[in-house]
């Protein structure tokens, strides 16, 4: 299983903020495939993803106890 963690923006659009997906031995793109499918109104055009805690490149796999967070981008000042 791997845990998706939604930030910001995208945790009021999913109205949680971590879920659980049967992903192992998916990649990245699949990832985002799947968050997409389930949540047709996300835009994740500019969305990055960390795996473990480092950014991933979308052609990158996941493994049976990762997690996997979903980060928009953000502004501040």
């Amino acid at each position: 299983m791997i845990t998706i963690f939604y930030f910001a923006g995208l945790r009021e659009a999913t109205g949680t903020d971590r879920e659980e997906a049967d992903l192992a031995g998916k990649t990245i793109q699949e990832l985002s495939a799947w968050v997409n499918s389930k949540y047709p109104h996300l835009s994740l055009d500019a969305v990055r993803v960390a795996i473990n805690e480092e950014y991933a490149l979308s052609e990158d796999v996941l493994q049976d106890g990762d997690t996997a967070a979903l980060i928009p981008p953000v502004s501040g000042g």
